[in-house]
C-alpha cells in the first residue's frame, strides 16, 4: 500500500513539476544550432528567428553554426545536448526527412528530436537552357520519351533535394533522364546556363535572377499552387503530372526529452511571430513562404515527409556512393 500511494503521488505531482519547468524557463541564454554554413537559407532563417525570439523570451537566443555531413553534424549536436530547452536546432528537409534513409546516422530524428514549430517552406522551379526546344513540361516529357537516357539534369549531390525532387518526377512519369550530381547548386546552375545540362530544379529565389536575365527558361514549379514571383509558370501538377508536389521546409526542433511546457511555449511564441505581418515580411524577403502549424500538426507533417522521401529513395535504389 505505501508503494502504491507513492506511485499515485508521483503521478499526480508530475504535471505540476512539468508546469513549473515551463514557467521557470528560460533563465539564461538559449543556443539555436544552425547545421549549415552562414549565408544559406537555414542560417538566415535561424538568425531572423533568434532576433525576434530574444525580446519575447527576455533572454538572448544565440545562433551557433555546426556544419558538416549535409546538416547531420549540427543536428546530432542538438540530439546530444541536455534536453532542458536551452539547446534548439533549425531543422530542414535534408537532415530530418532525407538523411535518415540515405546515410547510416548515429541518431534517429524521429526518436531523438521533437518538432516544435515550422517556420517556412520554399518551392523549386524546373528550368531548362533556352536552346532546349521544349516550351513547357509536356514538351520536355515528350522529348525525354523520344530520347530515353539522352537528356540530363543536375543537382547539388546525390540525395539532395534537387536530386529527389527530380527523382520523384521521374518515378511518377516513368521518364529516363540522366542524373549529373555536383558539389553544390551553383556549379549545376553554371552548367545549365552553359547548355551542358538539359534541366535542373533550383529553389525559386536562387533561380529568379537567371530566369529574369533569360539565361534559363522556367517550365513549372514544385508547389501545389503557383508562385507569386512566377505567376505565369504552372505547377507541375497543372502541367501534366497530377498529385506532384515537393517543397523544402525549415522548422524549430528540440531534443526529445525537452519538457513539454517548454515545447508548447516555444511553439506558441513562434506561431505568434508568424501571425505578425512584419515578421512574415522578413521571411518572405528571404524568398520563403511562412508556414504555421501546431506542435501536433507539425509532428504529423514531419513524419509524413520523412516517409515520403524514404520511399522515393528506396524505389530509386539511391545510395550515397551513387
Amino acid at each position: 500500500m505505501p508503494t502504491r500511494r507513492l506511485l499515485l503521488a508521483a503521478a499526480l505531482a508530475a504535471p505540476a513539476i512539468a508546469q513549473a519547468q515551463g514557467s521557470d524557463w528560460p533563465q539564461r541564454s538559449i543556443r539555436l544550432i544552425s547545421p549549415f554554413p552562414p549565408g544559406g537559407a537555414a542560417d538566415l532563417l535561424a538568425r531572423v528567428l533568434a532576433e525576434e525570439l530574444s525580446p519575447v523570451l527576455r533572454q538572448t537566443v544565440v545562433v551557433e553554426n555546426r556544419t558538416g555531413a549535409g546538416g547531420s553534424v549540427g543536428t546530432e549536436a542538438a540530439v546530444r545536448a541536455t534536453p532542458d530547452g536551452y539547446t534548439l536546432v533549425m531543422g530542414s528537409t535534408g537532415p530530418i526527412s532525407i538523411n535518415p534513409s540515405l546515410f547510416r546516422l548515429s541518431y534517429d530524428p524521429a526518436r531523438d528530436l521533437v518538432p516544435v514549430a515550422p517556420l517556412a517552406s520554399v518551392a523549386s522551379v524546373l528550368v531548362v537552357h533556352p536552346a532546349v526546344p521544349a516550351r513547357n513540361l509536356g514538351e520536355l516529357m515528350a522529348m525525354a520519351r523520344a530520347r530515353p537516357g539522352e537528356l540530363s539534369y543536375g543537382s547539388s549531390g546525390i540525395g539532395s533535394a534537387q536530386h529527389l525532387f527530380t527523382e520523384l518526377l521521374l518515378q511518377q512519369t516513368g521518364l529516363n533522364i540522366n542524373h549529373i550530381p555536383y558539389r553544390g547548386t551553383g556549379p549545376a546552375m553554371v552548367d545549365t546556363v552553359g547548355g551542358r545540362l538539359t534541366m535542373m530544379f533550383d529553389t525559386t529565389p536562387t533561380a529568379l535572377p537567371h530566369i529574369r536575365d533569360g539565361r534559363v527558361r522556367p517550365l513549372a514549379v514544385t508547389a501545389a499552387r503557383r508562385d507569386p514571383a512566377l505567376p505565369d509558370v504552372p505547377t507541375i501538377a497543372e502541367a501534366g503530372v497530377p498529385g506532384y508536389e515537393a517543397l523544402g521546409w525549415y522548422g524549430l526542433f528540440a531534443p526529445a526529452a525537452t519538457p513539454r511546457p517548454v515545447v508548447e511555449r516555444l511553439a506558441q511564441e513562434v506561431n505568434a511571430l508568424l501571425g505578425r505581418a512584419e515578421f512574415r515580411a522578413k521571411l518572405e524577403a528571404q524568398g520563403v513562404e511562412p508556414m504555421s502549424r501546431s506542435v501536433e500538426e507539425f509532428s504529423r507533417f514531419v513524419a509524413q515527409d520523412r516517409t515520403r522521401w524514404g520511399e522515393v529513395i528506396q524505389r530509386g535504389n539511391i545510395r550515397p556512393d551513387g
